[in-house]
This record gives structure tokens, sequence and C-alpha cells, in this order.
């Protein structure tokens, strides 16, 4: 999906913002490092999609329902800092990228063994 510089800079802005929260009131020792990857605008800049990658993988759930609970909240947040003509609605989920990195890891450490056991 090509997206407009428009869809870019508003992305970022946002992206600036939600970080900004999740180290001022999300993230503390309990919940680990939790980053923002990447912000997806809709074409009508409607929609955000803020995907995130935790360090503590057994907390994405709790992390993401808080997230989800304080929608609201961030939305009030992101209307107040940046002047859009829509407040986007906010749609949080784990980044995949993780998923896909560990499954390579998996497979190149499956060869390895392979290799040692066969060579």
């Amino acid at each position: 999906m090509n997206e407009t510089r428009r869809q870019k800079r508003v992305a970022s802005l946002i992206k600036e913002e939600l970080s900004r929260f999740l180290i001022e009131v999300i993230q503390d020792t309990s919940s680990g490092l939790i980053t923002i990857t990447n912000v997806s605008m809709s074409k009508d800049l409607k929609t955000a999609k803020v995907y995130l990658s935790m360090y503590q993988h057994d907390k994405e759930s709790i992390i993401l329902e808080t997230l989800n609970k304080r929608k609201g909240y961030l939305r009030k947040s992101i209307a107040s800092k940046i002047k859009l003509k829509y407040n986007p609605m906010l749609i949080f989920s784990i980044d995949p990228l993780f998923n896909y990195e560990k499954k390579i890891d998996e497979i190149f450490n499956s060869i390895k063994k392979n290799e040692k056991k066969h060579g």
C-alpha cells in the first residue's frame, strides 16, 4: 500500500504522541519494554493502526487490554496536540514481524542442529 506524504506525516505525529504516553503512563518495571514499531493511517485519516512490540511477550494481552481501555483518553490527548479534521480511531495490535523473526531463528537453529548431527 502506497501511503501519501500526509498519511506518513500524521502517522509519525501519532507515533510520537503515543510513544510519549507509553513512556509516561504505561511502561514500568512490571510491563517491560514496549515499543511502537509502526503506525499506519487509512487513506481518509480516520483510522490509525498501531503496531507494538513488547519485550515481555507474556504480558502482551494485558498491555493491549490496558491500551484499549484507554483509547478514549488517548484519542483526546492526540486531538489536543495534533490538529486534524478527524480524530482517528486507534487500533492496537502486536507487530507480526517479531513472530516471523522468531520462526526464522527457530528454522536456523534447527538447521544448525541437523548439520552438527550429520556433519
